[in-house]
Protein backbone atom coordinates (compact mmCIF):
# COMPACT_ATOMS: atom_id res chain seq x y z
CA UNK A 1 0.00 0.00 0.00
CA UNK A 2 1.14 3.29 -0.68
CA UNK A 3 0.83 5.98 2.22
CA UNK A 4 -1.36 9.09 1.24
CA UNK A 5 0.83 12.24 1.20
CA UNK A 6 -0.45 15.40 1.88
CA UNK A 7 1.43 18.66 1.93
CA UNK A 8 1.17 20.72 4.80
CA UNK A 9 1.69 24.78 5.14
CA UNK A 10 2.50 26.28 8.85
CA UNK A 11 3.90 23.35 10.70
CA UNK A 12 7.10 24.61 12.61
CA UNK A 13 7.20 23.40 15.89
CA UNK A 14 7.43 19.72 17.77
CA UNK A 15 4.13 20.76 19.11
CA UNK A 16 2.56 21.27 16.07
CA UNK A 17 2.90 17.91 14.86
CA UNK A 18 1.70 15.85 18.07
CA UNK A 19 -1.54 17.55 17.13
CA UNK A 20 -1.73 16.35 13.48
CA UNK A 21 -0.72 13.18 14.59
CA UNK A 22 -3.71 13.02 17.48
CA UNK A 23 -5.88 14.12 14.96
CA UNK A 24 -5.26 12.07 11.92
CA UNK A 25 -5.24 8.85 14.69
CA UNK A 26 -8.63 10.54 15.76
CA UNK A 27 -9.92 9.99 12.06
CA UNK A 28 -8.06 6.68 11.18
CA UNK A 29 -6.84 4.69 14.50
CA UNK A 30 -5.29 2.08 12.74
CA UNK A 31 -2.98 4.69 10.86
CA UNK A 32 0.66 5.12 11.12
CA UNK A 33 1.60 8.85 10.34
CA UNK A 34 4.70 10.17 9.64
CA UNK A 35 5.41 13.93 9.64
CA UNK A 36 8.52 15.43 8.29
CA UNK A 37 8.18 18.81 9.24
CA UNK A 38 10.83 20.75 6.89
CA UNK A 39 9.10 19.29 3.75
CA UNK A 40 5.94 20.21 4.85
CA UNK A 41 4.74 16.38 4.75
CA UNK A 42 1.84 14.08 6.69
CA UNK A 43 2.31 10.79 5.87
CA UNK A 44 -0.23 8.18 6.13
CA UNK A 45 -0.07 4.19 5.84
CA UNK A 46 -2.49 1.43 6.71
CA UNK A 47 -6.54 2.22 6.96
CA UNK A 48 -7.01 5.69 6.38
CA UNK A 49 -9.49 7.61 3.67
CA UNK A 50 -8.08 10.35 2.33
CA UNK A 51 -10.75 13.01 2.71
CA UNK A 52 -10.91 12.24 6.57
CA UNK A 53 -6.61 12.60 6.69
CA UNK A 54 -7.41 15.86 5.07
CA UNK A 55 -10.34 16.93 7.64
CA UNK A 56 -8.19 15.73 10.36
CA UNK A 57 -5.36 18.23 9.21
CA UNK A 58 -7.57 21.03 8.54
CA UNK A 59 -9.28 20.62 12.10
CA UNK A 60 -5.61 20.99 13.57
CA UNK A 61 -6.07 24.29 12.13
CA UNK A 62 -3.33 23.53 9.18
CA UNK A 63 -4.02 24.32 5.17
CA UNK A 64 -3.32 21.20 3.04
CA UNK A 65 -1.66 22.84 0.19
CA UNK A 66 -1.52 19.80 -2.25
CA UNK A 67 -1.18 15.72 -1.94
CA UNK A 68 1.90 13.73 -3.52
Amino acid sequence: DEPLVRLVEGMNRGQCEAGVVQEVKRAAPLAEVRIERAAGRVSVSGAADRQQVTEAIRAEGYEVAGAI
